[in-house]
């Protein structure tokens, strides 16, 4: 993933009608696919260039069960397909705020959600492989904020106050 350069795409916002859509499963064949990784590598350079935590792929206007997440040193997680397989009890609020969610000004609009603490998430990996993550605060806020937008749910229908 590394070696293919990416293409900043354009961010879609509120209320566009693709973020409150089920997107469809990826098709596991079209993984390997030269166009599919250039999707992925355009996607990572978008959620850089905006500074985001990650980025589902209904943000760019792709209504396709794919996820970006922002990872240390570089390692950033993609998730193709994922789904969350187990949710702890334990909850916890705080502040999240999101690329697609602004206001008119063009600033990124922020509130406090209630989410579970730790997860277990499934998915497909770049390479096509089964993978399963264990994810705890804050990378399990961010899985369950992005794979929300794979439901048609956005943050601010989760906001406490």
């Amino acid at each position: 993933m590394k070696n293919i350069k990416g293409k900043i795409m354009e961010i879609v916002y509120h209320p566009h009608p693709i973020l409150r859509r089920q997107a469809d499963p990826v098709k596991v064949e079209k993984i390997k696919s030269p166009e599919f990784k250039q999707f992925l590598a355009d996607m990572e350079a978008t959620m850089l260039a905006k500074d985001g935590a990650g980025l589902a792929a209904p943000q760019v206007g792709i209504s396709e069960k794919i996820v970006v997440i922002a990872g240390k040193n570089g390692n950033n997680l993609i998730l193709i397909n994922p789904q969350i397989t187990h949710r702890s009890w334990g909850k916890i609020i705080s502040e999240e705020g999101c690329l697609s969610i602004i206001d008119n000004r063009g600033r990124i609009i922020y509130g406090k959600v209630e989410r579970h603490k730790h997860v277990t998430c499934q998915y497909i990996d770049a390479q096509g492989k089964k993978k399963k993550i264990q994810a705890e605060e804050p990378l399990a806020r961010v899985i369950q904020h992005e794979l929300d937008h794979l439901d048609g749910i956005l943050f601010i229908d989760r906001l406490i106050d």
